[in-house]
C-alpha cells in the first residue's frame, strides 16, 4: 500500500481547541484512548475538514475501522452539545447593534439508503439529502444550525418544525429577512420578497423592493459556504440523521484564518524575486 504526506489547512489553535476539549471530557469521564488527545483531534479533523473516510485514518493512525469511527463521534458529540441552541443565540444577538437576521436553508447530499429513500429525496434538488437550516447575522455569520429534516421537507415547514419563527416573534426587536420559499410564515417579523401574481407582472415598486431585499439578504449565503467548505459535507455518506450534529460541530471549531488581498499580493511578488 502506497502512502503520502497530507495537510489540512486549518489553524493551530484549533488542534489545540479540540484537543483541550477531549482532554477535559476523558478527564471528567475517567476514561482511556489508545491516541492521545491531539491525535484523536488530529484524526476527527482530517475526516471533517479534507473527508478523508474511515478506512484511511484507521490505516494512517494504525487504529481499526471501527475504533476511528468512535473517535469521530465522540467528538462530534462533545462539540455539537457546545453548540448554542435557538433561544440562546437569538437572545445573545438581540444585545447587538443590529435589528435583522437571515434565515435560509441548504441540502446536504448524502447516499441513497434505502430504508430512506423517498423521504429523504429532493424533488427540487433531483438528489438525497438532509435539510439544514440556519441563521446568519447582517454580515452572514452563522450564529445557529438546526438538526438535520428529511431532503424532502420544505424550508417553511423545516423553519416551523424548528420553531424559529415562533422565537422570532418573541423577541420584538428582531426582524428576519427570507427568500420566497418563507413565504407564509405566521410571524409579524418575518419578511419576504413580493411574489409574482399569476399572469400579471410586478408593479415597480415591489420590483425595486424585491432588489433591496435580495441585497441584504446576500450576505447569508456565506454562512452556508463556509460550513460547507468542511469536505465531510460535499456528500455525506453515513447515517442521515448524523448530518444535523456534525454541522452542528464544525459551527462551533474555529475555522481557518482567511487571507487578505494583501497578503496574497505580497506572496506573488516575493515568489516573483525567487
Amino acid at each position: 500500500m502506497l502512502t503520502y504526506p497530507g495537510t489540512i489547512d486549518l489553524p493551530e489553535a484549533t488542534l489545540d481547541f479540540l484537543a483541550a476539549l477531549l482532554a477535559d471530557d476523558r478527564a471528567q469521564r475517567g476514561t482511556w484512548r489508545k491516541l492521545q488527545t491531539r491525535e484523536q483531534a488530529l484524526l476527527v479533523l482530517a475526516h471533517l475538514r479534507n473527508g478523508d473516510t474511515y478506512t484511511r485514518l484507521a490505516e494512517g493512525f494504525g487504529i481499526g475501522v471501527a475504533t476511528v469511527c468512535r473517535y469521530v463521534h465522540e467528538a462530534v458529540d462533545l462539540l455539537a452539545r457546545r453548540g448554542r441552541t435557538l433561544l440562546a443565540a437569538v437572545w445573545t444577538f438581540a444585545w447587538t447593534w443590529s435589528n435583522f437576521l437571515i434565515l435560509d436553508g441548504t441540502l446536504v447530499r448524502t447516499n441513497r439508503i434505502r430504508a430512506h429513500n423517498k423521504p429523504y429525496y429532493s424533488g427540487k434538488h433531483r438528489h438525497h439529502g438532509v435539510n439544514l437550516q440556519g441563521l446568519m447575522d447582517p454580515h452572514g455569520r452563522m450564529i445557529w444550525i438546526s438538526d438535520g429534516l428529511p431532503g424532502s421537507t420544505h424550508d417553511l415547514t423545516a423553519a416551523r418544525t424548528h420553531n424559529v419563527l415562533h422565537v422570532i416573534n418573541q423577541a420584538e426587536t428582531i426582524y428576519l429577512y427570507a427568500d420566497k420559499a418563507y413565504v407564509g410564515g405566521e410571524s409579524d417579523h418575518l419578511l419576504v420578497p413580493h411574489k409574482k401574481p399569476p399572469n400579471d407582472e410586478l408593479p415597480d415598486e415591489f420590483k425595486e423592493a424585491n432588489r433591496a431585499h435580495a441585497a441584504t439578504r446576500a450576505p447569508g449565503e456565506r454562512g452556508f459556504a463556509v460550513l460547507k467548505n468542511w469536505h465531510i459535507l460535499d456528500r455525506y455518506c453515513g447515517c442521515p440523521r448524523r448530518v444535523g450534529p456534525f454541522a452542528q460541530a464544525h459551527l462551533v471549531l474555529p475555522g481557518p484564518v482567511p487571507i487578505t488581498g494583501s497578503g496574497r499580493r505580497r506572496r506573488r511578488r516575493g515568489s516573483a524575486r525567487r
